[in-house]
C-alpha cells in the first residue's frame, strides 16, 4: 500500500517515452498538491445531494463527493470498452430493477442444463458463483477457532482465547447500552406520536417542535439524534433490540453450538475438498441479505435510466461470487471467490469484508499475488473499528507484516462523510498511513438493496465500490494501462485534503473527546478519491495532454 515513488513528465516528455516503451512502462504522475479551500456546508443536504452526494464535486457543489458527473463530461465522445467487476460479497439480487442490465452473463454456459459447458469447474455459473450454496448464518472466525482449534498455531489460539474474553465485556457493556437506547426509543416514539396525534412522523416534523416542555423536548433531542442512523424510532428499536440479543448470545456461548458449515458440505479448511461446491445461485437467500445489491449498485448500478440511483462505472457487467455470509468470510471461499473472478473476465474485484482472525491466510495472499499476475486489480475495504490497521491487522490485507507488500495490484479505502470539515473521516472507518490508500464515500451512501428497493448505508464497505467503480471507469476508457497503473492513478488523483480532523474511533461514537490528527496521516495518498482527476490523468499518460 505504500505509493511509489511519483514522477511528472510534461506531456512531451509522456508522448516521447511512450513511442519508445510499452505504455505500462509510463509512471503515474505526482498528483497536484492544491487544496480546496471552501467553507463547510452548513445547510442540510437536499434529497438529491443525500442520494447521489458521492458523485457531486466539492468545488461547485461544497460537497466532497468524487466528481463522478464532472468526469463524464471529461469523457464525452470517448469511447470505453466493457469492463466486467467481480463483486466478492454476500448474495447480489442481479434482477433488481436498476442491476438486470449491468448482469454479468457467462455466455459460453447454457443455463439450467446441469452441464458445465465452458469446463471451467462450476456449473450453471450463469452470472457468478455462490459458493455457500444454501448457507446463510455463519460463525465469527474467532469463534469457528474456538470450536476448532487445531485450525490455529497456539499464538492464534492464545489471542483468540483473549479476544473472545473481551467480547464477553463488551457484549455486557452493549447490553446495558442498547438497553438504555431502546428504552429511549421507546419512549421518545410515544411522546412523539401522542404529541402530532399520529403513529407517524417525520424528521422534520420532529426538528419544528418548539416547546417548553422537558419531557417533550428531550424526547425531540433523542429522536433527531437517532434520525441520523436511522429512518425511524421503531426502527432504531429494532436495531437496538437486535444487538441486545445477538450480545447475550455471545455471552451465552450460544454461537459455539451449531455448525453452520454443514449446509455447505465441504470442509472449509480444506482448500481441495470438494472443488466446485456450492452452485449458480448468486442471489441474495432473504431480504435481509443485502450487502452484496449494495455494493454492486455503487459500482455500476444502470445510469441514467430514470430509476433509483446511478453507479460510478457506465460500460461494466457485474460478476456476482457470493462469497461472505451473515458472519465472517473462511478464507477458502474468498480465496476461491477471488480465482474464480479472475479466471472468468473481472478485471476490477471488490472486496468489502474483513475479520480480525485468518488461519488460513496464504490462500488468500496466494490469490492476491494470481489476480496480479493476470493484471486485475483489487479493491480492498478498510474496515469500520475506528482502529489504526497499521499496528493492528486485518483480513484480508495485501502485507502479511503491515508493511511490505506482496504485490501492487490492492487499493485499500477508508469511509469518508459529505461533510468537510473536522467530521470529514467517518468515525467508524479503519485507517493507516501504510495500509490504507486513500478515502472515498462511505456514509449514508443510496443504492440498490433486494427486491427493487434503495437504502442508506454506512460502512467502508461502500467506500470500496464507490472506489472501484473509478477504478472501472478508467480502465473503461483507458484499458491500456495496467492494474498497478490505474491503482496509483487513483491514488495520486485523489482530492488532496488539507484539514484537522476528528481521528476515527474517537468521540461520542466510542465515549471518548475527539482526537484531532491531519487528515494527511489516515492514509498513504492524503487524498480522497477523484473521478475526473483520474481520468484526466489517465488521459494524460495515454494521449500526452495537458
Amino acid at each position: 500500500m505504500r505509493v511509489l515513488k511519483p514522477v511528472l513528465y510534461s506531456a512531451i516528455a509522456v508522448a516521447t517515452l511512450a513511442s519508445c516503451k510499452t505504455i505500462s512502462k509510463i509512471p503515474v504522475p505526482a498528483g497536484s498538491n492544491t487544496v480546496v479551500n471552501i467553507p463547510a456546508k452548513k445547510a442540510e443536504l437536499t434529497d438529491y445531494e443525500q442520494e447521489n452526494w458521492q458523485h457531486l464535486d466539492l468545488a461547485t457543489d461544497t460537497i466532497p463527493g468524487m466528481s463522478v458527473n464532472k468526469a463524464y463530461d471529461f469523457l464525452k465522445g470517448k469511447k470505453s470498452v466493457e469492463v466486467v467487476v467481480g463483486v466478492v460479497d454476500s448474495g447480489t439480487d442481479l434482477k433488481h430493477e436498476d442491476l438486470v442490465d449491468v448482469a454479468w452473463i457467462n455466455t459460453k454456459e447454457v443455463a439450467g442444463d446441469g452441464i458445465d459447458n465452458d469446463k471451467n469447474g462450476y456449473v450453471d455459473d450463469i452470472n457468478g458463483w455462490n459458493f455457500l450454496g444454501d448457507s446463510y448464518a455463519e460463525h465469527l472466525e474467532y469463534e469457528r477457532i474456538l470450536m476448532r482449534p487445531e485450525i490455529a498455531d497456539a499464538e492464534t489460539l492464545a489471542e483468540v482465547k483473549a479476544y473472545q474474553a473481551e467480547k464477553v465485556e463488551e457484549a455486557k457493556n452493549t447490553i446495558n447500552r442498547y438497553g438504555n437506547l431502546k428504552t429511549g426509543a421507546i419512549e421518545s416514539d410515544k411522546l412523539l406520536a401522542k404529541y402530532f396525534g399520529k403513529p407517524s412522523y417525520t424528521k422534520e416534523e420532529v426538528e419544528a417542535i418548539n416547546t417548553s416542555d422537558a419531557a417533550l423536548s428531550q424526547a425531540k433531542g433523542f429522536a433527531t439524534q437517532m434520525f441520523g442512523y436511522f429512518e425511524t424510532l421503531k426502527e432504531a428499536e429494532e436495531y437496538f433490540e437486535k444487538g441486545i440479543k445477538k450480545a447475550q448470545k455471545t455471552i451465552d456461548g450460544d454461537n459455539l453450538k451449531t455448525d453452520y458449515r454443514t449446509v455447505v458440505g465441504d470442509d472449509a479448511y480444506d482448500i481441495n475438498d470438494k472443488p466446485g461446491y456450492g452452485n449458480g445461485n448468486t442471489g441474495h437467500s432473504e431480504k435481509g441479505e443485502l450487502h452484496g445489491s449494495h455494493v454492486s449498485g455503487v459500482v455500476g448500478a444502470t445510469r441514467n435510466n430514470g430509476k433509483g440511483m446511478d453507479g460510478v462505472a457506465d460500460n461494466v457487467k457485474i460478476m456476482a461470487v457470493r462469497s461472505v455470509s451473515e458472519g465472517d468470510e473462511y478464507d477458502k471461499d474468498v480465496a476461491l471467490g477471488i480465482r474464480y473472478a479472475v479466471d472468468n473476465g473481472a478485471k476490477v474485484i471488490n472486496t468489502s469484508f474483513g475479520k480480525g482472525f485468518s488461519p488460513n491466510k496464504e490462500w488468500v495472499y496466494d490469490a492476491i499475488k494470481y489476480a496480479a499476475s493476470k493484471d486485475v486489480l483489487i479493491v480492498n475495504a478498510a474496515g469500520n473499528d475506528g482502529k489504526n490497521i497499521d499496528v493492528e491487522k486485518t483480513f484480508p490485507n495485501d502485507a502479511p507484516n503491515l508493511v511490505d507488500e506482496i504485490a501492487d495490484n490492492v487499493l485499500t479505502v477508508g469511509a469518508m462523510s459529505a461533510k468537510y470539515n473536522e467530521e470529514l473521516p467517518a468515525s467508524f472507518s479503519n485507517y493507516g498511513k501504510k495500509n490504507v490508500d486513500v478515502f472515498a464515500p462511505g456514509v449514508q451512501v443510496y443504492s440498490t438493496t433486494p427486491d427493487n428497493e434503495y437504502k442508506k448505508l454506512d460502512g467502508t464497505s461502500f467506500a470500496s465500490p464507490a472506489t472501484a467503480g473509478v477504478a472501472a471507469l478508467v480502465r473503461s476508457y483507458y484499458p491500456e494501462l495496467t492494474a498497478s497503473q490505474v491503482k496509483h492513478i487513483v491514488m495520486n488523483s485523489g482530492t488532496k485534503i488539507d484539514l484537522e480532523v476528528n481521528k476515527p474511533g474517537t468521540g461520542a461514537r466510542y465515549g471518548t473527546a475527539p482526537v484531532k490528527v491531519p487528515f494527511s496521516e489516515l492514509s498513504v495518498s492524503g487524498r480522497v478519491v477523484n473521478a475526473y482527476n483520474a481520468v484526466r490523468m489517465a488521459d494524460r499518460m495515454i494521449n500526452g495532454r495537458k
